[in-house]
């Protein structure tokens, strides 16, 4: 009896020992795990599509992170380690604008629609050109602040920021050829770029399906345009109504004889689609930066301190992962367009993406 009671203790004493192990360990994979994401998140390059991106550390007090084996990703680069990031993306700029092949998609004479884009801060000697749909609404209140019209971004009126006559920001045309001349060469200029093609979907859902600023005219009169060349079956007299199918504005974009005939009739408004190249002509002038809004977590406080005014006004918060490529989004909106239309249209943007950096978006051509 009191030998088995003996053996039954002894069982008990080492179920113990194998739970006690057993939970050590689980909280050793469990710490061992949590440290493995974190040294994931900085991981991929700032040119690939579903990047993660590490949270920014401040300009004003870098951290260097710990030197890390070769055969580990590296972390992105912050504060002034941007510094070579932003120096690679204008040496691949100026390479890509040197080859002949892609002239016609990367050159675009400075006019005066180009100089239209171009915001002027004369008071602190810096350029910023627009390019919608990339974020643009925030680096106008800085300008804005900048000029003195209000003392913080936070407290300029949305409807203000886009009233180009009453934003007191004025445009590069507006000058004097030679005015225009002494700016471009001795002044800080910088615009901001995104994936070519997550920005058309950004186009195409703000002004042909929420349309916040209740600009009827994309509905009204665009959108039917484009319905009525494009789309295979429609019914001419509820074109407004039907409203622009993706499809449509795929098909219009890459009709490279079409699209400019009836650009030249839609006017202005083409600005929030057209290519980068022919909004700010980076081949024909020669930007200080080129942010990206995919790490713009680094680009706004590197920009604000290579112009010289980290101290005079901040960027407005950035809502965490808003800037994230989303390459699930891309590919639903190309789910119902054919591989002859997305080629069509690659064709058309193919030299931003490789002015810019960015991959050929071969998981929908191919």
């Amino acid at each position: 009896m009191g030998e088995a009671m003996r053996h039954h203790w002894l069982l008990l004493g080492a179920c113990g020992w194998v739970l006690l192990i057993l939970m050590f360990v689980s909280k050793f994979i469990s710490f061992r795990a949590v440290d493995d994401y974190g040294e994931r998140v900085g991981g991929p390059s700032w040119t690939v599509p579903g990047t993660k991106v590490v949270r920014p550390i401040p300009v004003s007090s870098p951290v260097k992170p710990a030197p890390k084996p070769s055969d580990q990703p590296s972390a992105v680069p912050t504060g002034t380690d941007w510094q070579p990031v932003v120096e690679r993306r204008v040496q691949l700029l100026s390479s890509v604008c040197k080859n002949s092949s892609l002239r016609n998609l990367t050159h675009a004479a400075i006019s005066k629609f180009v100089l239209d884009r171009i915001f002027v801060c004369d008071k602190h000697k810096i350029l910023f050109c627009q390019t919608p749909k990339v974020g643009n609404t925030q680096w106008k209140k800085v300008l804005i602040v900048l000029n003195g019209a209000f003392p913080s971004v936070e407290e300029i009126p949305e409807n203000l920021v886009h009233d180009h006559e009453k934003n007191g920001l004025p445009r590069l045309s507006s000058l004097t050829p030679q005015e225009i001349t002494h700016r471009l060469s001795t002044y800080f200029k910088f615009f901001i770029v995104r994936d070519p093609f997550e920005r058309l979907i950004s186009a195409f859902k703000d002004k042909f399906v929420k349309n916040p600023r209740f600009e009827p005219w994309y509905k009204h009169d665009i959108a039917p345009a484009i319905i009525r060349k494009y789309r295979k079956i429609h019914r001419d007299s509820n074109l407004a109504a039907s409203g622009l199918h993706f499809e449509d504005f795929v098909r219009y974009l890459g009709d490279a004889e079409g699209r400019q005939r009836m650009d030249r009739q839609f006017g202005e408004h083409i600005i929030h689609w057209v290519t980068y190249a022919e909004l700010c002509a980076p081949c024909e002038i020669h930007y200080s930066v080129v942010g990206h809004h995919e790490t713009l977590e680094q680009d706004a406080p590197h920009i604000l301190k290579a112009a010289g005014i980290d101290g005079m006004v901040s960027y407005p918060d950035i809502p965490p992962g808003i800037t994230r490529y989303n390459r699930t989004k891309v590919e639903q909106y190309f789910s119902g367009i054919s591989k002859r239309d997305t080629r069509r249209l690659y064709a058309r943007y193919q030299g931003d993406f490789q002015l810019f950096g960015y991959p050929s978006p071969e998981f929908l051509l191919n």
